[in-house]
């Protein structure tokens, strides 16, 4: 479209415009190349969407944001060619079919003119009022010359933050990076990758949390198309094979429609295709797909009644596959996300996957957070009645991300804050567990009692001496369970401290942060007597709890070393030898176990480390292990440790990599490079560093490589000793 459209004021409103169906939109991008027609009259389609969901919006603000976000980066050219007044269109479009309501959508418009024109915070604060001024400010990107390499990470904690008080402020980046990714192709393949990977790693988890799923599905197919060529390929070929062919689905969508109206259950029932990235994850589940996996049933009903009303009868007309009932109506998932599954065998034996639920969950379901309208236009009364508070109540705000915004405060350095919100995304199933006072406590699924000690109590968890779970005596290193009732014992003496062990059943951000800060602080400081986390163990039987100091298996920590350099590792109860293991080379702070292998040696793992699980499945005894700092030595001691960057190939990629590490100040042991695959090359260094705090210093200097999109720790395969 013309970066001169006329005022759009004047344009008449077309009602009879069919909607714009994002998901169709998605998927013709990527099964082919999409045409650039001229958006019409210019906001027309933003003004029909944003009625189609609520019909008495004032459209006035929506015009004055448009004609300023027109005006201030009018002359300005995308990377594609395109006035750049269509990308702000397109993401408030994107925004208004999922039924944003007119102020999320008035920030849309403007969310790039402060950052990329002359209009400053002010001034929008003046023509549209506060919050459309703190949304615009929340998604602006801080300055590269600022903050150099540090202005990503930085960037996202502030957004973060910004979507701490008003989690709009993310449902402008989620559609701003939809539409960038819809746009990518015009980039360098190598920057292409790397912001995929963010995209991967940050932004679909954000997605899936918010509940968000008409962006999650669409972000996850473009990013599959670009970091997995060949897998898309093929799922491409698999999908464009089945299109046009009589659906094997209709069939049995007759029969429900036919079941359900004798019942006299008014329904919706509909054919819901898998995107891409669906159909390959059954794929690689079941190996060979069935006719029926490219899609399932969606059943609509008014009333949440009315869904356990039609379970009820596919399950008495059909035959069920009891395995794939889940009831996420009674529990619902953590981002909103409400439905009853189910599969049902069809007349002629194909099995059909089935989705129950409202068109009230269904909006939530696609729209997550966005579909709740603005979180703080509260009734008069109701405010009236509210206990007054410093802070806006936020029906919005999960536990996770408050969780995320109490545990940012303590990392400070930027490369621990984005390593640590990477793995903290990546934690995508929750549990809740009770406290004895009646509250709740959202953790992430594996979390242990020094996890629930932390996210209840803060720095005092500090001195936790032990647990009852379910009432009964438990050490802290005890995994939670969905419903499990935890009470937190803590030690009058409030000048002791957490164990060394305790980093090795934390699984939160903030447990882990305040864990490593007491330590780092108190070096020489014991930890607590009894019922540490690893150290103590509670008999089920009498309710007592036996301390490690009193079990005849304690001995002194064992002094190691590795390739006969000191390897800084102490393994509780074990005097063996012990090594560092090559397949995945961890260095401090790396939360370690250690692993018995023949012979009684102990090799020490990174926690993470896949042959940590291969070889306890095969009966390894697993043993504690720690970074420790005593008698010498110290975590700032040489190290050892295999990285593996990925990249696109171009010349003198090697030598340009090899300097990065050099100025870096580390040596190379040895070094492969992988043939070529599709013109993407995997380098894998093994390097010798004179202090392992220089590492996320040289893996960024690594990645700052043009052409390398993703520098990573090695997980080699290992062999079980």
């Amino acid at each position: 479209m013309s970066a001169e459209a006329a005022d759009p004021a004047a344009a008449p409103r077309r009602r009879s415009r069919p909607r714009i169906d994002l998901r169709r939109l998605g998927r013709v991008a990527l099964l082919g190349p999409v045409s650039r027609d001229r958006l019409p009259d210019a906001i027309g389609h933003v003004a029909d969407a944003h009625r189609a969901h609520h019909p008495d919006a004032d459209l006035g603000i929506l015009h004055r944001a448009y004609v300023l976000a027109e005006s201030s980066h009018r002359g300005q050219m995308r990377k594609s060619g395109e006035p750049y007044i269509t990308h702000p269109l397109a993401v408030t479009l994107i925004l208004a079919e999922l039924g944003a309501e007119t102020t999320t959508l008035t920030a849309s418009l403007l969310h790039d003119t402060v950052e990329d024109t002359e209009v400053t915070l002010e001034q929008v604060r003046e023509q549209f009022g506060e919050e459309v001024c703190y949304l615009v400010d929340g998604v602006t990107k801080l300055e590269k010359v600022d903050y150099g390499a540090a202005a990503e990470p930085e960037t996202f904690r502030k957004m973060l933050v910004a979507t701490g008080n008003d989690v709009r402020v993310m449902s402008i980046k989620l559609a701003d990076r939809l539409h960038n990714m819809r746009t990518l192709t015009v980039m360098r393949p190598d920057k292409q990758a790397r912001i995929a990977k963010v995209t991967q790693d940050v932004l679909i988890p954000l997605a899936e949390r918010l509940g968000v799923q008409a962006l999650k599905i669409e972000l996850e197919d473009l990013v599959f198309a670009i970091l997995n060529p060949k897998g898309y390929e093929e799922t491409r070929a698999l999908i464009a094979a089945v299109t046009g062919e009589s659906d094997p689905l209709a069939p049995i969508a007759d029969s429900v429609r036919a079941t359900l109206r004798e019942a006299g259950i008014s329904a919706e029932v509909l054919i819901r295709p898998r995107h891409f990235v669906s159909v390959h994850r059954v794929r690689r589940k079941r190996g060979e797909l069935r006719p029926t996996d490219f899609g399932r049933l969606l059943v609509m009903v008014g009333e949440d009644a009315d869904c356990y009303a039609v379970l009820g009868e596919l399950h008495t007309c059909f035959t069920p596959v009891i395995s794939e009932f889940k009831d996420f109506i009674a529990a619902p998932k953590f981002n909103l996300y409400q439905s009853l599954h189910t599969a049902v065998v069809g007349p002629e034996g194909a099995v059909a996957e089935v989705l129950i639920r409202t068109h009230r969950m269904h909006k939530v379901a696609e729209a997550g957070v966005v579909a709740l309208g603005n979180p703080y236009a509260h009734d008069a009364t109701a405010a009236q009645q509210a206990e007054p508070s410093d802070e806006r109540a936020d029906p919005t705000r999960p536990g996770w991300l408050s969780r995320l915004l109490d545990w940012q405060e303590s990392a400070t350095d930027p490369d621990t804050f984005w390593t640590t919100l990477r793995a903290d995304l990546a934690q995508d199933r929750e549990i809740t567990v009770f406290r004895t006072d009646g509250q709740t406590l959202g953790l992430p699924a594996g979390a242990s009692c020094v996890d629930a000690a932390y996210a209840q109590h803060g720095e005092r968890a500090h001195t936790c001496i032990g647990a009852r779970v379910n009432g009964r005596l438990a050490t802290l290193s005890t995994v939670l369970s969905d419903g499990d009732t935890v009470q937190l014992l803590l030690a009058q003496d409030t000048a002791s401290g957490p164990s060394p062990e305790w980093l090795d059943h934390a699984r939160t951000p903030a447990a882990r942060i305040a864990i490593t800060g007491w330590l780092s602080a108190h070096p020489d400081a014991p930890g607590p007597e009894a019922g540490g986390a690893g150290a103590g163990r509670a008999d089920g039987a009498d309710g007592r709890t036996e301390s490690a100091a009193d079990s005849p298996q304690s001995t002194a920590p064992a002094r190691t070393r590795s390739g006969g350099r000191a390897a800084n590792v102490v393994v509780d109860g074990s005097e063996s030898p012990t090594r560092l293991a090559g397949c995945c080379t961890p260095v401090p702070p790396d939360a370690v176990v250690g692993i018995v292998v023949r012979g009684g040696a102990v090799t020490v793992h990174r926690q993470e480390c896949p042959a940590v699980a291969r070889m306890r499945e095969i009966g390894r005894a697993s043993v504690a292990a720690r970074w420790r700092d005593e008698d010498g030595w110290s975590d700032t001691a040489a190290c050892r440790v295999t990285l593996v960057a990925e990249s696109f190939g171009r010349p003198r990629l090697l030598a340009d990599l090899t300097e990065a590490i050099a100025t870096a100040d580390a040596a190379i042991v040895s070094a492969t490079v992988e043939p070529p695959s599709e013109q993407r090359v995997r380098h894998t260094y093994t390097l010798e560093l004179p202090d392992a705090a220089g590492l996320p210093a040289l893996m960024r200097a690594m990645r700052e490589v043009a052409g390398v999109y993703d520098v990573s720790r090695a997980q080699h395969p290992a062999a079980t000793g």
